[in-house]
């Protein structure tokens, strides 16, 4: 068992979760594979690791891990959920509008919620969700060389 399952098995007890080998494969997954990623993909890696797992049981753990705070679920407008194991802090996520790439923000100013609102009508404020949207480095290159092939052929 390497350091990183050693962790999380602490982890997963920590919360009150029963370690079970889907549950690994679905966490490691999150944790090992690559960041913001969806259901989907979190599957494809699971089954990499563990070889059958039902879709249900990968939703499932997702909800579970999620519901404890072991990982954290975001759903940028018209895409489907994504996940990530860093949690804990209030950073925020910038998204590529044409390939869906997500990477971490960090806040840029001031202590958590990072940002205060003009009105909070009374609430609390926690934590607060923001979403910046613009192109990845690869889809302006993109963009760029098409551009210019169409004002070639222009």
């Amino acid at each position: 068992m390497s350091f990183d399952e050693v962790t999380i098995h602490e982890a997963l007890r920590r919360v009150g979760l029963r370690v079970t080998a889907p549950r690994l494969a679905v966490l490691l997954s999150v944790q090992g594979e690559g960041a913001h990623r969806d259901a989907e993909a979190i599957a494809e890696a699971a089954r990499k690791r563990l070889g059958v797992l039902s879709t249900q049981a990968v939703y499932d753990n997702l909800h579970a891990l999620e519901r404890v705070g072991l990982i954290r679920r975001i759903q940028p407008s018209g895409h489907p959920a994504r996940y990530e194991a860093r949690v804990g802090d209030n950073h925020h996520h910038i998204v590529c509008r044409v390939c869906g790439l997500t990477a971490d923000v960090d806040c840029a100013v001031g202590a958590a919620p990072c940002l205060e609102p003009s009105s909070n009508h009374g609430f609390v404020v926690q934590e607060a969700e923001v979403i910046f949207w613009g192109l990845c480095p690869q889809c302006q290159q993109e963009s760029l060389s098409q551009s210019q092939g169409s004002s070639l052929h222009e």
